[in-house]
């Protein structure tokens, strides 16, 4: 099962970045918005899934460095400073920056993901604890910026131009959306599954030392 959730991982960062949508991205808001849900909602936790609890899962090595809250800390100021016009605009308009902005989404969403998920393979911990308020953390700051860009009643980006009978406000209101819906549901997703093994975890021990 590990391995398959890996290679399902690795074929979706494949059709995002090597598809249509990179090139759509360039006119398209909601396009790169697609992309950016597609790997840190998708293809990260399919990815730190296949990793977590195996031998090639770097939270059994270094448990303190891949701390959740933290890891969701990092995630927020790497996903809001992208969203930041003039980085916005790189990440839009120049390979090298669209280059940077996916590998730190990349890095970042494994960060979180298996922060929360790795680890020792028994749960009710702290580190599922953790793991929850990790996930929630992200899930909330995912969906206020996705508010953000949905509700707003102007283009946040002036150099934004519409695509295909979309005008620029409606194109971020469609990847607003696409944020506020994905990002959110699968981050909550996430801290709610977490939550079912804590308290699974909590059951077991007290059935024991009873």
């Amino acid at each position: 099962m590990r391995r398959l959730l890996f290679v399902m991982g690795l074929l979706t960062l494949g059709a995002l970045w090597l598809g249509p949508l990179p090139q759509l991205a360039q006119t398209a808001f909601f396009a790169h918005m697609t992309i950016h849900m597609g790997v840190v909602a998708l293809a990260a936790p399919l990815l730190a899934l296949g990793l977590a609890e195996s031998r090639f899962d770097p939270v059994r090595k270094a448990p303190k460095f891949f701390a959740p809250i933290p890891a969701s800390i990092f995630e927020l100021v790497v996903v809001w400073a992208w969203h930041a016009p003039w980085l916005h605009y790189a990440a839009r308009h120049h390979m090298s920056g669209l280059i940077l902005e996916q590998s730190t989404f990349l890095l970042s969403g494994l960060f979180v993901w298996l922060s929360a998920f790795g680890g020792a393979s028994s749960r009710g911990g702290k580190r599922t604890a953790a793991g929850v308020a990790g996930l929630l953390l992200t899930s909330m700051h995912m969906t206020l910026l996705g508010a953000l860009l949905a509700l707003s009643p102007r283009p946040l980006y002036s150099h934004a131009v519409g695509f295909s009978g979309l005008t620029p406000l409606e194109d971020q209101h469609l990847g607003g959306a696409i944020m506020l819906v994905v990002g959110g549901v699968s981050y909550l997703t996430g801290g709610l599954w977490l939550t079912v093994w804590l308290l699974r975890g909590l059951t077991l021990k007290t059935r024991e030392a009873a």
